[in-house]
């Protein structure tokens, strides 16, 4: 694909990919925003996927660090998640391939429905205060569980797999709330670099759109991540429904 983009186009898509990028340090969900912005370009949609995913792992590699560099993420812990995480994204990219995806399309937006609507109910959906970090490894198993069909959904669909992650860690495993979006944001950023390698490999990844996003969704990330920290679940909560909320409202309208 030859780039003709006017300067206000290229304006917009860094726009775009810094307040994708804050969103999805945050709560998750900002491929919800730029993938329809590459597609507005007159790409394909495998394209436009791909090209994503490459975005995306600038962003979440970013916000990944920062929680790393706070001590909210330790990568000793999850190594069986980081293998269930990879393998889970290599079977779902490939499967997108060969599947309809209109059963996904319709039912996702009654999960991510059902996920608002427990976090707004249930007191401690994002974690309370007797919930303690992890001091050693969950069982393996514990963790294959978990990561496997989150890496899956990743490589197949992903919209909101970072809310996803965030949401059902803090439960699963009953640590806090900044640990999960740390978690969180570490296997994002494999499934997203194990499908960009496939995209890759496919020829579904153009390098100037998603490195010129990538670095403005890098920086929305690393003010999201920050802002994650220094504020705690009093600005993620509500942050996190209200993106789950859209998620929701725009698959449903784009699906029914």
């Amino acid at each position: 694909m030859e780039l003709l983009l006017e300067p206000s186009t290229w304006a917009i898509l860094a726009g775009i990919g810094l307040i994708a990028g804050f969103i999805d340090a945050v709560a998750g969900g900002g491929g919800l925003l730029s993938i329809p912005a590459l597609l507005t370009l007159g790409i394909s949609p495998h394209l436009a996927l791909g090209t994503n995913k490459l975005a995306a792992c600038f962003g979440s590699s970013m916000a990944a660090f920062t929680y790393y560099r706070q001590n909210l993420f330790s990568p000793t812990l999850w190594y069986q998640t980081f293998i269930a995480t990879f393998l889970g994204a290599v079977s779902g990219t490939f499967l997108v391939y060969y599947i309809d995806k209109e059963w996904l399309e319709k039912g996702l937006p009654l999960i991510i429905i059902a996920i608002a609507i427990y976090t707004l109910v249930k007191p401690n959906a994002m974690g309370c205060k007797d919930y303690v970090p992890l001091k050693k490894s969950a069982s393996g198993l514990k963790q294959w569980l978990l990561a496997f069909p989150l890496g899956f959904y990743d490589g197949f669909a992903g919209p909101g797999a970072g809310a996803f992650w965030t949401i059902s860690s803090t439960n699963y495993y009953r640590q806090p709330l900044l640990y999960s979006c740390g978690l969180a944001r570490a296997m994002t950023f494999v499934s997203n670099l194990t499908s960009l390698a496939i995209f890759f490999i496919l020829g579904q990844v153009n390098l100037i759109l998603g490195l010129s996003m990538g670095i403005c969704m890098m920086l929305g990330s690393f003010i999201g991540a920050r802002s994650a920290i220094k504020f705690g679940v009093q600005f993620i909560r509500p942050v996190f429904i209200i993106i789950v909320l859209i998620i929701a409202v725009k698959l449903a309208w784009s699906a029914w």
